[in-house]
């Protein structure tokens, strides 16, 4: 029985980064030894097993043969005759394949070290095209590794896409796409992901809408980049630069949808795309399975980031309207991720990407201004309708006069 340090964490030490967590390989044990050594069966495919003290996860070396389309048609076999190099050959990609033995020694019998150095993304066998989760982990990776100046290999690039032609990316269930897309989204560059995804072809099969985006024009004035794909990955990488936060950089990926569904007649105009992205950003939300905090950001975006842009051309009941709408008084914290994305979207724009756009102080200034209005003193005095009523007068003269000051 012999355990090496696999993955993730080995690829990370070689690039001098903090691994997040160790997986190991067993070779040369069998699943009743493992549980008599005190490890605790988790693998429900294959054996899985975490270490007793650590609770690390160490996984019986293994082969796989593909029986049925998508990530679940697998036949897995582990046994104690399984090597090391045939666990390593079933791996995704060559980066992800190298070992570490007990004494630091490095086992890497299809050079990642080598792709490491060059900065290649490459896969470690045909078998890579079995899988069609390995089309969107190896954008994912392309995303997380961009600064650091990987790019994928051309020969594994012309095999997603030979996989996307074949409809084997068409078996990904949407729990595995969301699953991929939500880790995406919190890497340092997500807008590689999708470009990926659209170099070979499969951005049109798992998102369409966005897919529609590219080559449709937007005013050259307020646009200099003028493609609404284009634009809409800009906005992506913005929230990315503003923060952490996964819904509200999927709220600034989907924010306008709807202009790939504008009538030809009327463009680089764009009138009414907002309901129009919010009917598709419900239908997206509902396809992938996104969470619901995900569904309703992306929603309140879509719908009200143009109020965002119009802020000082707004009436004072208006943004009370808007901020009630928003269920900013109920929610704050959410109003503010909402800023959030409407300012990755105005800086998402050629030339303005190091902007501060002046909407988002106005805008927040203005909802602490009618957030300040004490409800209670009205509930006393008044009764049903008349205190919702008395509390909106009451929030929009606070608001005209935050706008005097």
């Amino acid at each position: 029985m012999k355990t090496y340090l696999v993955g993730g964490a080995v690829r990370d030490e070689l690039l001098g980064l903090k691994a997040e967590e160790k997986d190991w390989v067993v070779v040369g044990s069998s699943p009743q030894e493992m549980l008599d050594a005190g490890y605790k069966a988790v693998g429900k495919d294959f054996p899985v097993f975490l270490h007793p003290k650590t609770r690390e996860e160490y996984a019986l070396a293994r082969t796989e043969r593909k029986t049925a389309p998508g990530y679940h048609g697998f036949e897995f076999h582990a046994a104690p005759e399984v090597t090391l190099e045939q666990d390593l050959q079933r791996r995704d990609l060559t980066m992800n394949a190298i070992a570490k033995d007990e004494q630091g020694e490095l086992i890497d019998p299809f050079n990642g070290q080598q792709d490491i150095e060059q900065r290649l993304i490459r896969h470690v066998s045909a078998a890579f095209a079995e899988d069609p989760v390995r089309i969107l982990r190896a954008a994912r990776f392309a995303a997380r590794f961009h600064p650091q100046g990987f790019r994928i290999a051309d020969e594994t690039l012309a095999l997603m896409s030979s996989m996307v032609e074949s409809g084997e990316v068409d078996a990904l269930v949407s729990q595995r796409v969301w699953a991929e897309t939500h880790k995406a989204l919190c890497e340092d560059k997500p807008s590689v992901f999708f470009e990926t995804l659209r170099q070979c072809g499969a951005l049109q099969r798992l998102f369409p809408e966005l897919e529609r985006l590219y080559g449709v024009p937007q005013p050259e004035k307020w646009h200099p980049e003028i493609d609404t794909g284009i634009h809409t990955m800009m906005v992506l990488d913005q929230a990315a630069r503003l923060t952490a936060k996964p819904e509200v950089r999927f709220a600034a990926l989907v924010h306008d949808l709807g202009k790939g569904t504008t009538p030809k007649d009327i463009l680089p105009s764009h009138h009414g795309h907002e309901e129009r992205s919010v009917k598709l950003v419900q239908a997206l939300c509902k396809r992938l399975r996104a969470p619901a905090k995900y569904c309703e950001l992306a929603v309140h975006v879509a719908r009200f980031h143009g109020h965002y842009h119009r802020i000082d051309e707004m009436r004072p009941d208006t943004i009370v309207k808007t901020l009630s709408s928003l269920d900013a008084f109920r929610k704050p914290e959410r109003f503010r991720l909402f800023l959030l994305a409407c300012e990755a979207d105005s800086r998402g724009r050629s030339g303005y990407e190091d902007k501060t756009p002046p909407q988002t102080a106005r805008f927040q200034t203005l909802f602490e201004a009618a957030n300040g209005i004490d409800s209670k003193v009205f509930i006393g005095q008044l009764t049903g309708e008349a205190i919702g009523k008395a509390i909106f007068k009451q929030r929009v003269a606070a608001v005209e006069q935050a706008r005097t000051q």
